[in-house]
């Protein structure tokens, strides 16, 4: 059987970061495990996060009206999307493993990692209305975010000063990740880590190198199923009407961004369904 492929996508400019020896960690345990791994160091890359015509080689249908979503469609068709981008398409499409290690920042992915989701994940590569959720073109890939934060794990939680950490991980787990078909797994969240001394960050390393020893064999994170939408523009995408009435009398909402006016299931975004 051949070797399973993963990608890790490093988002921190710094090698003396806890971020770097996050993914130091990855490459060590997976490589133990026979896994071919490659890495995508966006800042050691120079990587640039911003869209624009540059990312079209070639003739522009529309240059007078440029829209990038129509053009970078097209170009992805036509093989014209600019090296930098086939670069990490190519790496994206051989993973059966995809690992994004970053900084908690704003609530949300680093500046360079966002640009890396915008450029790389076309239209038609990663995504279509046709083919979305767990029908999309990446239902056989797994996807984990591995996360470091300023704050404190208290601060995150339901009482906590920033709120729940399940919303937050809403919106990358679920509207990039899963949108694009990933099997999302229980992401590796690390609180507070400028407070944390050297032995405790030694045991988390230890730790994260033992979970990712059998991560293949994980049980992805519960997102509701496409199956209960209308999936078309006639019926709005909207969830099914006996899908509403099965769902009425649940004490629970379906998930963090399907709680339908109720309680969210606790910890939706960061402990899979046992």
């Amino acid at each position: 059987m051949a070797a399973r492929k993963a990608l890790i996508v490093l988002a921190h400019s710094e090698r003396t970061s806890f971020n770097y020896a996050m993914k130091e960690a990855a490459v060590e345990a997976l490589k133990g495990k026979q896994w071919e791994v490659t890495v995508s160091d966006l800042y050691a890359m120079n990587f640039n996060p911003v869209i624009s015509r540059k990312d079209i080689t070639g003739k522009l249908k529309d240059p007078e009206n440029f829209q990038y979503p129509v053009e970078s469609v097209l170009a992805y068709k036509e093989g014209r999307l600019s090296p930098d981008i086939v670069a990490e398409q190519k790496k994206l499409e051989a993973a059966d493993l995809v690992i994004f290690q970053f900084p908690l920042q704003w609530f949300g992915v680093p500046a360079i990692l966002k640009g890396w989701f915008e450029r790389v994940l076309v239209g038609e590569f990663a995504y279509s209305y046709a083919a979305m959720y767990e029908q999309g073109p990446f239902r056989k890939k797994k996807a984990v975010l591995s996360i470091t934060t300023g704050g404190s794990d208290s601060m995150y939680s339901l009482q906590g000063v920033h709120g729940d950490m399940n919303i937050i991980l809403w919106p990358i787990q679920s509207g990039t990740l899963h949108f694009c078909g990933f099997q999302v797994l229980e992401p590796q969240l690390t609180y507070s880590i400028g407070h944390v001394p050297a032995d405790a960050r030694l045991q988390i390393l230890e730790g994260w190198k033992k979970r990712l020893e059998n991560i293949w064999d994980e049980t992805p994170l519960y997102f509701a199923p496409s199956s209960f939408f209308d999936l078309n523009f006639q019926g709005g995408f909207l969830m099914k009407k006996e899908v509403q009435e099965e769902q009425k009398n649940k004490k629970f909402g379906l998930s963090v961004g399907h709680h339908l006016g109720k309680s969210i299931p606790t910890d939706n975004q960061v402990k899979a369904r046992k």
